[in-house]
Order: structure tokens, then C-alpha cells, then sequence
């Protein structure tokens, strides 16, 4: 394929921002950024073999989450996702409609969020195939949900359910038995493979006098225990109130393994003080958006989080998927 042709196919026709001043086409894009925000910007990058397999994903499906995780982030501050530059590493034996597909699955993602591509590069590669997206965002001034905004008596909780990207990705693997029907187990695998960035929990979060936020990419012990850190608080969460799928339990017995560091769930955990929780949980309730309380914060003790379970109280560690251990 030609590099040039396939950066003249993937270019937008439109743009969904007026703040967008050069898009593709220079050496760099420009925009114009307003006052009263802050600039969000995040970055990830997926590899084949290691985030994916081409056995089970398709070019859409990997477009799609390179994408939407970084969307996450931006949801994690409380923002709104407005532009986006990829970066791509492509085997040779990928055909220009496969990479024009992978795109797309980005741009269905885009589309949805009124985000705009804006750049990016394409270089060939002989090994394995690698993503990287890079997404800007904002939020108002001041209103960023930071990591360390938690505080004593605050309450813990999360959006959606917790555990089911870990089941999906056991099903691809075939590590798992199926459930009795194939909706549920196609629920599993495409919460593993298309997941739901919360930017709407997000942005009602924002409107919260402090709320500290985290999306669960590496699991809800390790998302926990970096408020925690940042926070210098103690979290403690209750195992009888973790928001999981009814059929997950059936799968496998490594299930509450799954809802504590499974990861990939890229949904939101946080902490908010007790008068605003009521606010925000009503608002989700209003607009029909999954969360649930599921702990409290306490003052700083030798363990940064805790599960309360029926029999004990143990000390959680910091697990889940890092890349270097």
C-alpha cells in the first residue's frame, strides 16, 4: 500500500470542532484553546499479543478499544474527549482495507463523543502489529477529579458491573465454560472487547464539589490503592456490595479474583463526600447510568485498602496487571 494514499483515505472530511484550526495535512495539527478550561491529555498504546490477539479480534474491534481507553481516562478527570492523533505499527502482511477497517472502529467510537482526528503517523513494522492513541480533552478550570481529593468518611463507588472483561477475555482464551445461553457469553466478550467509557458519570462527577476518580484498567484493588496513595487515606470496601454480572459467579470460581484485579473493566471508581453522593447518585438514577456504593474511606492505617467479607477483614493488595512484573 501507499502511505500517502491510505493517510489521504483515513483523513476526515469534516470536522466536528470549530476550535480545530490545521487537521491533518501539516507537519502538526493546530486548535485554539478555550479559556476557563484545562487541557487533558492521555496516551496508550496497545501491542498485539500482549493487549490483543488477532485470532479473536477483529481490525474494528481493535480500533474501537484503542480508543475508547483513552476515552476512559478522560472520563477518569471528569472531561469531555474532543481530539484524537493515532500512531500505528503495521506488519506487512496487513492489507490497506484491514487498516482502513481498524479505523473505522475507531471512528464509530468518535463519532458517538463528536471527537475529531486530528494526526497522527504510520510507519511499517516485521513484527507485531502496535496502536497508539493519543487523546485530548478538557474540563473546567478547577474541576479536574483528581486521584488525591479523597478524604475520611467519604463513600466509595463504582460504575457498571466489575469483573466481566476478565470473563470475556477467559471465554476467548477458553478458559472458562460457558453459560446456558450465548447472550450471555457474547455480554462477557464484548465487554472485553468494546468496552464503555463512563464520560457521562464523569462529567456528573465534575459538577461535584471533590470527587476523586480512577477507571478500573488494571483492576479495582489497584485503581483503589492508587487513591489511596495519592489521597493518604485508608479505603474499605465491602465484597457483599461489588456490582457483578448474575452469571459471573457460574463461570468460573476465580470470579471475585476477576472483580478485584482483573482489570480492563474501564469503568469508573472513586470516592465522593456523603452529601453530594445522594446528588450524584439521583442524577444516575435520572439518566438511567450504573453505580453503586460499595465502601467508605478512612483515616490513614497500615493498609491502604481493605475487603470486608462475611467471615474476615483482609488487607487487599496492590494486584493487577503490570506490565513489568
Amino acid at each position: 500500500m501507499d502511505e500517502f494514499d491510505l493517510i489521504n483515505s483515513i483523513t476526515p472530511r469534516t470536522i466536528h470542532h470549530s476550535s480545530v484550526d490545521v487537521g491533518i495535512g501539516d507537519d502538526a495539527a493546530l486548535y485554539t484553546a478555550k479559556n476557563g478550561v484545562q487541557e487533558i491529555v492521555c496516551v496508550d498504546t496497545m501491542v498485539e499479543d500482549v493487549h490483543f490477539k488477532l485470532s479473536y479480534s477483529s481490525p474494528e474491534d481493535i480500533g474501537y478499544k484503542a480508543l475508547a481507553i483513552n476515552i476512559s481516562d478522560i472520563a477518569a478527570m471528569g472531561g469531555i474527549p474532543k481530539f484524537y492523533l493515532v500512531s500505528l505499527a503495521v506488519p506487512l502482511k496487513w492489507t490497506e482495507s484491514e487498516i482502513k477497517a481498524m479505523y473505522e472502529g475507531m471512528n464509530e467510537l468518535a463519532k458517538l463523543y463528536c471527537m475529531d482526528l486530528i494526526g497522527g503517523d504510520t510507519v511499517s513494522t516485521s513484527d507485531k502489529l502496535v496502536v497508539t492513541v493519543t487523546v485530548i480533552g478538557e474540563v473546567e478550570k478547577g474541576r479536574a477529579c483528581l486521584r488525591s481529593l479523597a478524604k475520611p468518611n467519604d463513600i466509595v463507588f463504582v460504575t457498571g458491573e466489575i469483573g466481566s472483561s476478565a470473563a470475556g477475555l477467559s471465554l476467548l482464551l477458553k478458559e472458562s465454560s460457558h453459560p446456558e445461553t450465548s447472550f450471555e457469553t457474547n455480554y462477557f466478550i464484548n465487554r472485553h472487547k468494546r468496552p464503555q467509557p463512563r464520560v457521562s458519570v464523569g462529567r456528573l462527577c465534575s459538577n461535584a464539589q471533590r470527587v476523586a476518580l480512577n477507571d478500573i484498567s488494571d483492576g479495582l484493588a489497584s485503581e483503589l490503592h492508587e487513591i489511596a496513595e495519592s489521597s493518604s487515606v485508608s479505603i474499605e470496601i465491602d465484597e457483599s456490595l461489588l456490582p457483578v454480572h448474575p452469571d459471573l459467579p457460574k463461570l468460573n470460581s476465580k470470579w471475585k479474583e476477576w472483580a478485584l484485579f482483573g482489570g480492563e473493566d474501564f469503568e469508573l471508581t472513586g470516592t465522593i463526600s456523603k452529601e453530594d453522593w445522594d446528588v450524584l447518585e439521583q442524577e444516575c438514577c435520572r439518566l438511567q447510568l450504573p453505580i453503586k456504593k460499595i465502601g467508605c474511606v478512612r483515616e490513614k492505617t497500615e493498609s491502604n485498602v481493605i475487603l470486608k467479607t462475611e467471615e474476615e477483614t483482609m488487607t487487599l493488595e496492590k494486584k493487577g496487571y503490570n506490565h513489568f512484573k
